[in-house]
């Protein structure tokens, strides 16, 4: 294996590339499947991260029939630096949400469902007993085994506790970067709050799955991106996923920097002898990308 560099400062801003790397192109799938996911959708009126974030697995996960919801509304109240997902007045929450998800999960025959949101600070319990009846009405309706990603809920823990409830099989709530860039990419998100998030979960129901996951090429060095995976694992995340941060439009964060998928390859096996369960990396992973094959990870040895 190759060794990496490593850095203990931040390299000089690059001019953004102009050209995606030829290991970022890939052709679209073929098919009639990808129309009957988004069809389904429309008709539930269900919001999914993989359209608003402009997700770039988003053809093929919904030719596999499988999608990412994204409850609690499609406005969220932080502005990250990263996300395309709108910011703004948000709207009441829908209260037969949690049902058309359910339903949606049934139809699609989905094995693994993950429930992610946007940021609703406006609410009092920033949305988790929305989250836990989503949870629970997928247990209902299918035999799934249920992912949530969720917000950070501004580190209440009550709020935490009640996800914890609905007893999903895998916890994932994103880090996302690396503190020096925290306020650039994050804006209201606070590092050590999501720290203790992980380590919350995981001190209240131990044999639960915890998950986050980081984008690479942002701006952080080889050194502050072991640092913050080293912090990860001492909380007790189990599972990291590792992928290529992608500006979604010219108004975003520029991508400081492409890594070619060997260079992933190299970091994941590093981390992996942290003593993660798993470590996914590579340029098109994102935290919810095959999720399914996360739900129970093989231990190494």
């Amino acid at each position: 294996m190759q060794s990496l560099p490593v850095l203990t400062e931040a390299p000089p801003p690059e001019p953004p590339p102009r050209r995606l790397p030829p290991w970022l192109k890939r052709p679209f799938p073929s098919g009639n499947e990808n129309f009957f996911t988004h069809d389904l959708l429309r008709e539930l009126k269900l919001e999914t991260v993989c359209e608003n974030a402009r997700c770039p697995n988003r053809p093929e996960c919904y030719s596999r029939r499988t999608a990412t919801f994204m409850v609690l509304g499609n406005v969220c109240t932080r502005p990250c630096g990263f996300c395309s997902v709108p910011r703004g007045e948000t709207l009441p929450l829908e209260d037969d949400e949690p049902e058309r998800v359910a339903e949606a999960a049934f139809r699609l025959g989905l094995k693994h469902v993950v429930i992610t949101s946007v940021t609703r600070d406006d609410l009092p319990d920033g949305g988790a007993e929305h989250f836990y009846r989503c949870v629970i009405a997928v247990r209902r309706w299918t035999s799934s085994a249920v992912e949530v990603l969720t917000p950070d809920f501004l580190g209440d823990s009550a709020a935490i506790d009640r996800v914890i409830a609905s007893q999903p099989e895998v916890y994932n709530h994103n880090m996302e970067t690396v503190p020096r860039l925290y306020r650039k990419v994050r804006g209201r998100a606070d590092y050590q709050r999501s720290l203790d998030l992980l380590q919350r979960v995981k001190r209240m129901a131990p044999d639960m799955v915890t998950k986050s996951g980081l984008m690479l090429g942002i701006g952080e060095t080889i050194g502050e991106l072991f640092d913050t995976i080293a912090d990860l694992r001492d909380v007790g995340c189990d599972v990291l996923t590792l992928g290529q941060y992608l500006a979604p439009t010219l108004k975003h964060i520029p991508v400081a920097r492409f890594l070619p998928p060997e260079e992933f390859d190299d970091i994941a096996a590093e981390a992996r002898l942290l003593g993660f369960k798993q470590v996914v990396a590579g340029p098109f992973v994102r935290s919810s990308y095959h999720a399914e094959e996360m739900v129970a990870p093989k231990d190494e040895g």
